[in-house]
């Protein structure tokens, strides 16, 4: 039997000038984190505020958080030796979240990781934290900033609980032009759902399992400050759902990821192509920029579907769901026509898989099959 697939851990970069708020956001996903073991690599692990109570032990510079996460203070040259530390499977995290400094060139940090030989990580977006309230005096001492935004994925508007409305707005059109495509959404104190950035870890093992008020469950409480849950963090974004039981054309289907529009962060799921691969579904990982898709065998009696999930801020869902559906394949496509097609999906295919990965994608695809 071949040796199950090991799943790749997201990789997200958070960053942010100095008092922009990305160490109290940080401090929120570590609070909200729903049972998903998260990973911290930082620059200065003095500007880490996690509460005592939830370390459990320190060796070296990797620190051991009392609720499976782990935080890890390093500067670049070291991040290729901690990602592979933290990618172990003994590690057993979900997504690593990596801070840079306030001073840090964060296009770099994506060009490493996108250039990283460590088969386990998967890029997880660019996370560019603002202050509001002091927006155009950082801009001002830092004009690097424009340039920051422009490679951002994502643009939390932090500390906007500080500007009245016609200067949040005023901001939001600023920041949203010098970012492009990415998607802005606003934030007080950095409360953004974490759900934005990861997907919550499912624990079959029965270690999440609920029980009395645990201190996370305490500071979520305390940090809705009587408010829902949804005032502060789903009210943010937007997600959108799409499924088709035709086949996708590739070159629409390419043409459409192409074009996405403005606010559109992640989209996942599975495509089905028909006859460019019929042997196969493709799991399709995007974020901002980023494109992947990794070719699955069908599971035996599974039916073939295509399926996605689309996140983002300000984004148009009926639109999003027409130019999908304006994809979906011929009735009877050439065969030669959608062969040559589907190089344009090939393109954003990693490296064949190590030998024995097929068998254990089948059993994924049919697990996500049964759940859907």
């Amino acid at each position: 039997m071949p040796p199950p697939r090991t799943p790749q851990i997201p990789v997200v970069v958070l960053a942010g000038f100095l008092g922009s708020g990305k160490t109290t956001l940080l401090n929120h996903l570590l609070r909200n984190r729903a049972g998903t073991r998260i990973g911290v690599i930082v620059n200065d692990f003095g500007a880490i505020e996690i509460d005592a109570m939830t370390v459990s032990g320190q060796v070296g510079s990797t620190v051991s958080l009392g609720n499976g996460c782990l935080c890890c203070a390093v500067d670049a040259s070291e991040l290729d030796t901690f990602l592979e530390t933290l990618t172990r499977p003994s590690a057993r995290l979900d997504v690593i979240v990596i801070e840079a400094s306030g001073l840090a060139e964060p296009q770099e940090l994506v060009r490493m990781l996108l250039a990283s030989d460590n088969p386990h990580i998967l890029y997880g977006g660019l996370v560019e934290v603002v202050d509001a309230a002091e927006f155009d005096a950082t801009r001002q001492r830092h004009p690097e900033l424009d340039r920051h935004l422009a490679v951002a994925d994502l643009v939390v508007l932090n500390k906007t609980d500080r500007v009245g409305e016609d200067e949040r707005e005023r901001l939001r059109a600023t920041v949203a032009e010098l970012s492009g495509p990415a998607a802005v959404i606003s934030a007080e104190h950095g409360r953004i759902d974490p759900e934005l950035l990861f997907d919550p870890a499912l624990r079959p093992d029965g270690e999440e399992m609920a029980g009395q008020l645990s201190f996370e469950d305490l500071l979520r409480q305390e940090e809705c400050d009587g408010h829902g849950h949804a005032d502060h963090l789903h009210a943010a974004y937007e997600s959108v759902d799409f499924t088709a039981d035709a086949p996708m054309d590739p070159r629409r289907f390419m043409a459409f990821l192409d074009s996405r529009p403005e606010g559109l962060y992640r989209i996942k799921g599975f495509v089905d192509f028909g006859g460019g691969d019929p042997d196969n579904t493709y799991a399709l990982h995007a974020v901002g920029r980023f494109l992947r898709f990794v070719p699955r065998p069908w599971a035996r009696g599974v039916q073939h579907l295509t399926q996605l999930v689309m996140i983002g801020a300000g984004i148009d869902a009926d639109a999003l769901r027409e130019g999908l559906a304006a994809c979906r394949a011929e009735p009877e496509p050439d065969a030669a026509d959608t062969e040559r097609a589907m190089w344009g999906v090939l393109r954003y295919v990693p490296e064949p898989a190590r030998e024995g990965d097929a068998e254990a994608d089948a059993a994924d695809v049919q697990e996500a099959a049964a759940e859907a």
